[in-house]
């Protein structure tokens, strides 16, 4: 690893008589310009024995850390709940059974009269008798008590 050093010398000053790190930022007080010292770029090895910086690992891990918890919020506040509330309505319509009243999805209210395996006859009045399939039944009102 290379050090590199701007330094301009001082006037009156030998370049061999300044340490080769030091900075040396001094306005010159005379106005001809051939009478200032020349720039000088130092490059030098440098002795540290230090190896070379790498990328900071600590900063990879608070960024994954705070993924994988945003991650877990978001599991436990949208995707959980969901889930819940999927098995549950899919029990509801499994327990489906003649004589519950139940509310379809378009709004119809009505008592079951008939079940196959993906639709429901629900009779809506004395006599009017309508088949839905199993998803359109939102919620059941009432369960007939079995005696």
């Amino acid at each position: 690893m290379w050090n590199v050093v701007l330094a301009q010398a001082p006037e009156g000053a030998e370049p061999a008589a300044q340490p080769p790190n030091v900075v040396l930022d001094q306005p010159s007080t005379s106005t001809d310009p051939a009478a200032q010292p020349p720039n000088v770029v130092l490059v030098q090895p440098s002795t540290s024995t230090d190896p070379p910086a790498q990328a900071p690992t600590a900063a990879n891990f608070s960024f994954i850390w705070m993924i994988l918890i945003f991650f877990a919020i978001m599991y436990f506040l949208m995707i959980r709940p969901n889930q819940k509330r999927d098995r549950e309505r899919r029990q509801m319509l499994a327990a489906l059974a003649k004589g519950d009243k139940v509310v379809t999805s378009g709004g119809i209210c009505g008592t079951v009269v008939g079940l196959s395996e993906r639709s429901v006859v629900v009779r809506v009045d004395d006599n009017v008798n309508i088949e839905f399939l199993r998803g359109a039944i939102s919620q059941v009102t009432s369960q007939e008590k079995e005696e």
